[in-house]
C-alpha cells in the first residue's frame, strides 16, 4: 500500500507543486488550505507523515503541529516556511516536528527527507509490535528463555537493533545463544521472509572459506569444473550469520571488509562485481580488540563490526533464569521422547543452581536432556544429576565454627585447598589442563600443588571389577592423566 500524505498549506500553487510531485514518486496526497481542514482530515483518516507550512491564516503551523502530534504521536511532520529563522526552527523541532525545510527547496530536497522520514516511522511501529510481542511472552524472545535484568536487556536491545540493516557483533561465551540472538534479530527485522545463513567461520583453509562466501566461475581453480554461486549471493535480501567471526583468517578478512563496505564483490577467478543487500550479523566468544592490538584481526573491520554490540550475560551471571530454562528444556524433551509432565525436585534444583555452569545454557541443556532421557518416572531427583554438577557443592566454603581453644587456620586452609584440587580435577574428569582453566592458574601451578597435597591419581576399575594397580605417584608430566582423590 503506498504511503499516504497530508499537505497543508495557504498557498493553492504550492499545494499543487507539492501534489504534482508527490503523486508521481507513487504516494497518496490529501491536500488542505488551513489548519483546521487539515486537522479534521487527520481525524478522519490515518496519514504516514504531513508536510505543513508555518505561516497559515488562523492557526499557525506550529499550533497544528501540536495538534497533530495529539492526534498521532508518531507521526512525522515536515514544517515548510518562507521566513527562515533559527527561532522558527528551534520551536518547531522542540514541538516535535521532524525536519525543517524552507522555501524556495529543492524537489529532490522534499522527497530525501520525507522518505528518511517514512522509514523512521515504519521503525517505530516495528519497535512498537515488537515491544508489545515481548510484553505478551514475557519470559522468551524468539527461542531465547529468561526474565532477569541481563536477559531482559539483551531483548530491548533486540528491539532497538532488529529493524535496521546495521551491522551487529554478539559477544558472550560458548554455549550463552549467540546464534539463537542473530536469528531474533532476523526473524525481527523486514528481511524475516529471506534466507538467514550461517558461516561457522574458521572451519575452512582461506581459499575454500572464499569460495563459500563469494563463490567461483568455472575453471577459477583445479576442480571447478563448475560455476557456484557464494554464501553472500544466496543470502541477498536476508541476513549472513557469521559464528565465531576471530577465527576468519587475516587474507579473508579484507575482502569481507569490503563486502561491508561497498555491499558488493567477484566470485574468485571472476571480473564481473555482483551487488548484493545483507545485513551482516558476527559472533565472537574472544577480545577482539585484544586480536586487534596482537595483529591478528584488522582494526578497520573489527569497527565496520562494533558498530552495536550485544554482551550476552552468562548463565552464572543469570542463576534466576534457571528454573525458566529447566522447565523450557523438560517440555521440549520431555515431547521427544514421550514423557510429558516432567518435573525437577526442589533438591535437584538446588544444585543446578549452585554450579557455575562453565558451559552455559548449552550445558544446562545437555544435563536437562540426559536427565530426561534417564529418567523413568515423571519426578527427576539428584540422582540424575551428573557428577561433576552435584560435586559443585565442594566448592562452597565450609562454615565453620571456632572451637574455644582456638583453631590452626593454615591447617584449616590447606584442608580446604586439598578437597578443592579434588573436587575440581573430579568435575573436569581428571584432566589436569581443564581443571587448572576451572580454577583461573596455569597447569604448572596445578601440578605442583598436586604433589604439595600428594593427590593420588583415581584407579581405573579393571574388566573383572577389581581394582587395576596403579603407579603410587601421579605422572603429574601428562596432562591428559585421570587425577582425583582415590575414592574406589
Amino acid at each position: 500500500m503506498n504511503n499516504s500524505i497530508l499537505v497543508i498549506d495557504d498557498e493553492e500553487i504550492m499545494r499543487e507543486i507539492l501534489e504534482a510531485l508527490l503523486t508521481r514518486e507513487g504516494y497518496q496526497v490529501r491536500l488542505a488550505s488551513t489548519a483546521s481542514e487539515g486537522l479534521d482530515l487527520a481525524r478522519a483518516m490515518p496519514f504516514d507523515a504531513a508536510i505543513v507550512d508555518v505561516m497559515l491564516p488562523g492557526m499557525d503551523g506550529i499550533a497544528a503541529l501540536d495538534e497533530l502530534k495529539k492526534i498521532d504521536d508518531d507521526l512525522p511532520v515536515l514544517m515548510i516556511t518562507a521566513f527562515a529563522s533559527v527561532e522558527n526552527a528551534i520551536a518547531a523541532m522542540k514541538r516535535g516536528a521532524y525536519d525543517y525545510i524552507t522555501k524556495p527547496f529543492k524537489n529532490d530536497e522534499v522527497l530525501v527527507v520525507l522518505r528518511n522520514a517514512l522509514a523512521q516511522r515504519r521503525l517505530v511501529a516495528e519497535n512498537k509490535a515488537l515491544r508489545q510481542n515481548l510484553q505478551a511472552h514475557a519470559n522468551h524472545f524468539g527461542e531465547i528463555i529468561g526474565r532477569s535484568s541481563k536477559i531482559r536487556q539483551v531483548f530491548d536491545l533486540i528491539i532497538q537493533a532488529a529493524p535496521s540493516r546495521t551491522t551487529i557483533l554478539i559477544n558472550g561465551e560458548s554455549g550463552t545463544g549467540k546464534e539463537l540472538v542473530a536469528r531474533a534479530l532476523h526473524q525481527n527485522s523486514s528481511r524475516a521472509d529471506r534466507a538467514f545463513i550461517t558461516v561457522n567461520s574458521g572451519n575452512l583453509p582461506p581459499d575454500l572459506l572464499e569460495s563459500n562466501l563469494f563463490g567461483h566461475v568455472k575453471g577459477a581453480f583445479t576442480g571447478a569444473v563448475y560455476p557456484k554461486k557464494g554464501l553472500f549471493e544466496l543470502a541477498d535480501k536476508g541476513t549472513i550469520f557469521f559464528d565465531e567471526i576471530g577465527n576468519i583468517p587475516v587474507e579473508t578478512q579484507a575482502k569481507l571488509l569490503r563486502v561491508i563496505q561497498e555491499r558488493e564483490f567477484m566470485r574468485l577467478g571472476g571480473v564481473e562485481t555482483i551487488k548484493v543487500d545483507v545485513r551482516i550479523v558476527a559472533a565472537t566468544n574472544v577480545d577482539l580488540r585484544g586480536m586487534v592490538d596482537q595483529g591478528k584481526f584488522r582494526e578497520d573491520l573489527y569497527y565496520r563490526l562494533h558498530v552495536i554490540a550485544v554482551q550476552l550475560p552468562a548463565l552464572r551471571e543469570r542463576k534466576d533464569d534457571i528454573p525458566l530454562l529447566v522447565q523450557h528444556f523438560l517440555d521440549k524433551y520431555g515431547q521427544e521422547n514421550t514423557k510429558p509432565g516432567l518435573e525437577l525436585s526442589p533438591e535437584a534444583l538446588d544444585m543446578l543452581f549452585e554450579y557455575d555452569w562453565p558451559g552455559n545454557v548449552r550445558e544446562l541443556e545437555n544435563v536437562i536432556e540426559r536427565a530426561v532421557v534417564l529418567s523413568t518416572n515423571s519426578r527427576i531427583d539428584v540422582d540424575l544429576v551428573p557428577d561433576h554438577v552435584r560435586s559443585s557443592k565442594r566448592f562452597q566454603m565450609p562454615q565453620f565454627v571456632v572451637p574455644p581453644e582456638g583453631i590452626s587456620f593454615r591447617d584449616v586452609i590447606t584442608d580446604f585447598e586439598k578437597r578443592l584440587i579434588e573436587s575440581t580435577l573430579e568435575a573436569a574428569g581428571g584432566v589436569q589442563k581443564r581443571a587448572a582453566e576451572l580454577l583461573h592458574i596455569k597447569p604448572t601451578t596445578l601440578k605442583e600443588m598436586i604433589k604439595r597435597h600428594d593427590i593420588r591419581p583415581r584407579r581405573k576399575k579393571a574388566p573383572n571389577g577389581t581394582a587395576a594397580s596403579r603407579p603410587s605417584t601421579p605422572d603429574i608430566e601428562d596432562d591428559e592423566e585421570v587425577v582425583g582423590a582415590d575414592r574406589d
